[in-house]
Formats: structure tokens, C-alpha cells, sequence
């Protein structure tokens, strides 16, 4: 499935996403256990939210880490990772 700088998407069915102090990350809680995200996974996802589109996130993250000239790619690819393991779908 391609991704779209106009696709919206939020946490699955299911699926929680919080941070989790214990951890001292993001993490995705959902029946089957838990999965602790890296920093940058964990940014990506904290703004998918079910109204922000990946343009959107993408202009949020970029002036947030100014010196990562790939972050567009980056977080299509965290955005890519998150639905095939059903963490996140899509809204529109």
C-alpha cells in the first residue's frame, strides 16, 4: 500500500499507544502484549492521531529535527512498518 502525504491514520482497534514511565518510551499495548517503540518511532506515532495527514507529520517532525534530511522517508517508513503490523489504520 502506498502512503499519501494526504493519508490520515490513527491507533487500530484494540491497540493503545501511551507512554509508559516504567519503560521510559512510547509503547503499543494491545491483548496480545506490548511493543516498546525507539524515540523516533515513538514521535511518529505520538502524532498519528486520526486528524493529522502524513504531510502534516512530516512538516511537525521537520521543524522539530531540523538536521534530519530524510525524515520524510523516515517517517513513511515508520508509517509503512506500523500498518503491517496492524498498529495503526486508515481513516480517509
Amino acid at each position: 500500500m502506498a502512503i499519501e502525504t494526504k493519508d490520515i491514520y490513527k491507533i487500530a482497534a484494540h491497540h493503545r499507544f501511551q507512554w509508559e514511565k516504567a519503560q521510559d518510551c512510547y509503547v503499543i499495548l494491545f491483548p496480545e502484549g506490548m511493543v516498546k517503540l525507539n524515540g523516533s518511532a515513538g514521535e511518529v506515532l505520538n502524532l498519528v492521531d486520526g486528524e493529522s495527514t502524513v504531510e502534516s507529520i512530516t512538516e511537525t517532525l521537520s521543524k522539530k529535527f531540523t538536521d534530519a534530511p530524510n525524515i520524510a522517508k523516515d517517517i513513511e517508513g515508520m508509517i509503512e512498518l506500523a500498518l503491517d503490523k496492524a498498529w495503526i489504520e486508515k481513516v480517509n
